[in-house]
């Protein structure tokens, strides 16, 4: 009767011990068997891996047939501060008056600019806490600073970007124009001069701006233009020259000014937009787009009563559809850039009667009889 039993007590003991036959060569201790797995400590918020956050959708507002519709505003000079070559304070003056606010410059044009998608103004001058003339500037006439905040007064009021490459933000040099950008970053204004575009984002559309100086220029910009313009069509949908160009007081465009508007537009620009003149001048359509020679000015702190007050904002529609622009229409807003008629005080204010609408008109009209390629008619609301 015992053989059986040991038999029995032999194949017991072998099937206990095929699990650690299975392990191989490895040794394993009964205290390794019956080791309980310490939980891994809980990591802390230094050693949790960086989610990155989702860049948001952009908000699109497809019209009925598909389209993106892209509003866009140009306007000419903001000049705000003061004229450090001279003891007047007209604009300090007028802020006061204002409570100190810097938003009353735009405070009869700024439900405009909020209904639109962007907003391009040319802003001339610096900003900065403290300056140092350089040799070359100390004769001037005019240089104009303005406190780094005031640059609140773009981005409260809708505006998204600010061209700065024209005759005065070297006001101060190299480091007057470094506060300028700065200034303008820090208010959430993108800003464009000669070495540097910017591409401003909206509804999905990539819009570039580019920004020049002309004067003694001119030779190397026939180059330097088609060839920057080129560049930014790579990596944008619409591409916006904008010039600060011709002579004071003109109110016509000169020959080489028609020229590189021109050859913008052949090099693949979908708009160009002038200033620096002091004076309103006319718009020609080219190839299907619109060279704007010139806005005037617009919220102008160098003179407390300009011999003319008249500007205008230019409006324009780029309708988009399957990466083709499909419409194109344009209006004008024409604008005294004070609001009162007998004295500047720095707030552009949209004219309201037929006379004053009508002067703007025909001073364009009469302005553009030598263009080859002048618009015959300035709407002022949309098709």
């Amino acid at each position: 009767m015992r053989k059986p039993f040991l038999y029995l007590l032999a194949l017991a003991v072998m099937l206990c011990l095929l699990p650690f036959a299975a392990l191989g060569e490895e040794e394993v201790s009964f205290l390794q068997m019956m080791q309980v797995e310490t939980p891994a400590p809980e990591p802390t918020p230094d050693d949790l891996p960086t989610v990155a956050t989702p860049t948001p959708e952009p908000e699109i507002r497809l019209e009925s047939d598909g389209s993106v519709m892209i509003t866009i505003s140009a306007v000419g000079d903001v000049t705000i501060g003061r004229n450090v070559q001279s003891s007047s304070t007209i604009f300090q003056r007028e802020l006061e008056r204002q409570g100190n606010d810097i938003n009353f410059i735009f405070r009869n044009i700024k439900d405009i600019f909020a209904e639109d998608d962007l907003t391009i103004v040319n802003f001339e001058g610096v900003l900065a806490d403290s300056y140092n003339i350089p040799s070359r500037k100390r004769e001037n006439s005019f240089l104009f600073l303005a406190p780094p905040a005031y640059a609140s007064a773009l981005s409260d009021n809708s505006v998204e970007v600010a061209t700065i490459e024209n005759n005065h933000i070297d006001d101060f040099g190299d480091q007057g124009r470094a506060d300028t950008q700065q200034a303008l970053a820090d208010a959430g204004v993108q800003w464009a001069d000669e070495f540097h575009s910017t591409i401003y984002e909206v509804q999905g559309v990539r819009i570039a701006v580019l920004a020049y100086k002309t004067f003694d220029y001119y030779s190397t910009l026939f180059t330097k233009v088609p060839e920057e313009i080129v560049q930014a069509r790579q990596e944008a949908d619409l591409v916006i020259c904008c010039f600060h160009w011709g002579a004071e007081k003109d109110y016509a465009p000169n020959a080489n000014q028609q020229k590189l508007g021109r050859l913008a537009i052949d090099s693949g620009a979908d708009l160009v937009v002038g200033h620096h003149s002091h004076r309103i001048n006319p718009i020609e359509q080219y190839n299907g787009r619109y060279i704007v020679y010139s806005v005037g000015n617009f919220s102008f702190a160098g003179n407390s009563k300009p011999d003319d007050m008249s500007t205008f904002i230019f409006q324009t529609r780029f309708r988009i559809k399957d990466g083709e622009i499909i419409a194109n229409p344009f209006r004008i807003i024409p604008c005294r850039i004070s609001s009162k008629a007998n004295e500047n005080d720095f707030a552009p204010t949209p004219y309201d009667t037929e006379l004053q609408i009508n002067n703007v008109i025909n001073t364009m009209r009469k302005n553009s009889t030598k263009l080859e390629y002048a618009v015959d008619v300035y709407p002022l609301d949309w098709e």
